[in-house]
């Protein structure tokens, strides 16, 4: 009797773990492991990791001429036009190289539903030239690292000067999202706070053109980068993924 006493214990503590991962949203049990804070960059060329985009852009989504590779395998946009991924992501771990010249103003998009209107259904890591003055007087969450009009970074300029390569690894599961630049954790983003379209969980305004709460965008969605904004160029590569 003592062992299946035990058995049953045991079958209903498992059953219980497994409950509590299902997804509120789909009511599908999720098996992947819950992510810690990333402490650095990982090792992208591990099993798993794979090109954000074809090295012909054939698997992208931007109007032609806009977006292209150079022979170094530089990816650069001539317009304010964004690129987006060929299909939706869940979870995952994006990692890449990104440049800024002076006055750039780009950022990753990920949790993208509607990439025509991208900016309010969509979650925007910024990319910023942190020391022209114009983003440096700007509000914080509008700087490099920030969950754009959100949450900035926990520590400005981490960016370096335009014309050095930094390194961004963005890391999506369920509402949380991690943002590693230049191998420190400088975001822990959790949606979830992010209840009005108005006011920030810390007090801030938010922008008027992010009219939806993010805490009920869809978790599911494209994942893009921002193109020549503010009329200066951003440049990436080394652009890799991994789903969870």
């Amino acid at each position: 009797m003592k062992k299946i006493a035990l058995l049953t214990g045991l079958l209903l503590t498992c059953t219980f773990h497994l409950f509590a991962q299902t997804s509120v949203s789909t009511g599908v049990v999720s098996t992947t492991t819950p992510v810690a804070p990333p402490k650095g960059h990982p090792n992208s060329s591990g099993a798993g990791w794979k090109p954000l985009f074809a090295s012909d852009l054939s698997d992208a989504g931007f109007p032609k001429g806009v977006w292209s590779f150079d022979d170094g395998g530089v990816l650069t946009a001539t317009a304010d036009v964004a690129i987006w991924t060929a299909v939706p992501y869940d979870d995952f771990v994006l990692d890449l190289l990104f440049k800024t010249a002076d006055g750039t103003n780009s950022g990753v998009v990920v949790h993208a539903s509607d990439t025509t209107n991208w900016i309010p259904n969509s979650v925007e890591i910024q990319i910023a030239d942190d020391y022209a003055k114009k983003w440096a007087d700007s509000p914080t969450n509008w700087q490099c690292g920030a969950f754009f009009g959100h949450q900035a970074a926990i520590k400005q300029q981490v960016v370096k000067k335009p014309d050095e390569w930094n390194r961004y690894t963005i890391t999506c599961q369920g509402k949380m999202i991690y943002v590693v630049l230049n191998n420190q954790l400088v975001n822990t983003i959790d949606l979830s706070k992010f209840t009005s379209a108005k006011t920030n969980p810390d007090g801030s305004e938010v922008p008027s053109w992010l009219n939806k709460a993010p805490s009920e965008l869809p978790l599911r969605g494209y994942i893009g980068l921002q193109g020549k904004h503010a009329g200066a160029p951003i440049y990436f590569r080394n652009l890799k993924i991994k789903a969870l």
